[in-house]
């Protein structure tokens, strides 16, 4: 129960890191940051990974080994039943919301471990994981206790601690893991990358793609640096026509996509910037 509680405290201060660092990445640019603040999340994405691992798995497992190494009968075990039945309703009412919009982003032909590694908004995936985790957590405290109560063996009890504390850990790997990947400059999804790859090819103007470049700058915000080569004989007036008509459908296909910077042959041309509208 007591890792519970250490798990709960854990979950808690998440949702509060969440919150703020939604707020903080919402801020417009500034001449300091002129790409914005999207990636405020990502480091507090991060964060809630460092807290789960050091706070809840550290203190769970802790508890563990010592409560086998002092090992004391249940108590209270109907008030234990009782709470741990309150924490599961919570916790799957939680779950089943984080799930269906876990769903409602994921693309056709998807499983649910895809759209996690491949999401780009650290707070869905954030939120299921730590649900499905509360979830079999308050699952093994349940057996814990169920099963030393009934059985009189008093070290069934805390191996269940034990068992918590190495699944927070190994959810806080797999959070720093996807937290750390988008914070240092993650690409895109790879079906918007060929989207976006189409809308260039289908450009009547447009001889040959290049390199195509992307950075998540935030979970709806996407940079993108594209090297094209342009039909020979255009003149700079249709080389500025055809590079907006690809900026408008870009961002009409793909509203995510915010800042498109276009390098023609020798020549940078950008689009859809600051930059561009200077």
């Amino acid at each position: 129960m007591l890792a519970e509680a250490f798990h709960s405290t854990a979950d808690t201060g998440n949702e509060l890191l969440l919150l703020l660092g939604m707020k903080r990445s919402a801020r417009p640019p500034d001449p300091l940051h002129p790409y914005g603040h999207g990636k405020v999340l990502y480091f507090y994405s991060l964060l809630v990974a460092v807290y789960i691992f050091g706070f809840g798995g550290g203190l769970a497992f802790h508890h563990g080994i010592t409560h086998l190494r002092h090992r004391e009968p249940s108590s209270h075990v109907g008030w234990n039943y009782a709470v741990l039945a309150l924490a599961a309703a919570f916790e799957f009412y939680s779950w089943r919301v984080s799930y269906r919009e876990l769903l409602s982003q994921k693309d056709p032909g998807e499983s649910i471990w895809d759209e996690i590694v491949g999401s780009k908004d650290p707070i869905v995936f954030t939120v299921f994981l730590e649900d499905s985790a509360a979830l079999v957590g308050t699952a093994l405290a349940f057996l814990g206790i169920f099963l030393g109560h009934m059985l009189d063996k008093q070290y069934l009890d805390p191996i269940p601690s034990i068992l918590i504390g190495f699944l927070l850990t190994g959810v806080a790997l797999l959070l720093g893991r996807e937290s750390g990947a988008l914070l240092v400059g993650e690409r895109t999804n790879r079906a918007r990358i060929e989207q976006i790859r189409r809308i260039i090819q289908a450009e009547p103007s447009v001889e040959r793609v290049g390199d195509l470049l992307t950075m998540q700058l935030g979970p709806d915000e996407v940079l993108l640096n594209v090297d094209i080569r342009f039909r020979r004989g255009l003149d700079v007036g249709e080389l500025e026509s055809a590079i907006d008509r690809l900026e408008s459908r870009i961002k009409h296909e793909e509203p995510t996509i915010q800042r498109i910077f276009i390098e023609a042959d020798s020549l940078k041309q950008t689009a859809g910037s600051p930059a561009h509208a200077a």
